[in-house]
């Protein structure tokens, strides 16, 4: 398995798209998948916000399922590192402490400007949009990441998406890199 490790913000896990696709492609082993129960807490409680006809067993059910897909995926003992870390909005702070105590190389996020790479770089750590950071996975193999779309697309089931379908789908979450290069593959998807 890869040591290059990437803790998702909440921003990255709220899109069960992103998610899925994220969680496939950290199950070959290219990369290893980290958040918190406290970024948990984040996504839960704007999905909830944002939807509230989903009922919560399900969103809990959402992230039992996302903890269970990847044993190792929880960072916990971070909470001390908060308070001596300065980022541009202070309730952010979890995220990099986790990413800190997680080991992570990148902080995969669609908040960019709450991460700015002067805050991050005495840590070692990146932040990336998930389109970035997909892409770049997608360097390393283009057939790991074709089967990871692929199956990604196929799980669909309620609706089932074609593959120009599910390439909407993924423009719509801001993967436009990711659909752009899987277009070019699409009878295959």
């Amino acid at each position: 398995m890869s040591r290059f490790t990437a803790l998702l913000d909440a921003s990255a896990l709220y899109s069960m798209t992103i998610t899925d696709l994220v969680i496939e492609m950290s199950r070959t082993g290219i990369f290893r998948a980290r958040w918190s129960d406290d970024i948990h807490e984040e996504w839960m409680r704007s999905l909830r916000s944002n939807r509230p006809d989903l009922d919560r067993s399900k969103i809990e059910a959402r992230r039992d399922a996302m903890n269970a897909a990847l044993p190792d995926c929880l960072v916990d003992n971070y909470r001390h590192l908060i308070a001596g870390l300065t980022l541009p909005d202070p309730d952010d702070r979890h995220v990099l402490a986790a990413a800190i105590a997680g080991r992570a190389d990148v902080i995969v996020t669609r908040n960019l400007k709450d991460f700015p790479p002067a805050a991050l770089e005495p840590h070692g750590i990146e932040a990336q949009h998930p389109d970035t950071f997909l892409i770049h996975q997608r360097g390393l193999s283009e057939q790991t990441f074709l089967e990871c779309a692929r199956r990604c697309r196929r799980r669909l089931m309620a609706p089932a998406l074609s593959p120009d379908d599910y390439l909407t789908a993924l423009r719509k979450v801001e993967l436009v890199l990711v659909a752009s290069e899987l277009e070019r593959t699409k009878a295959l998807l």
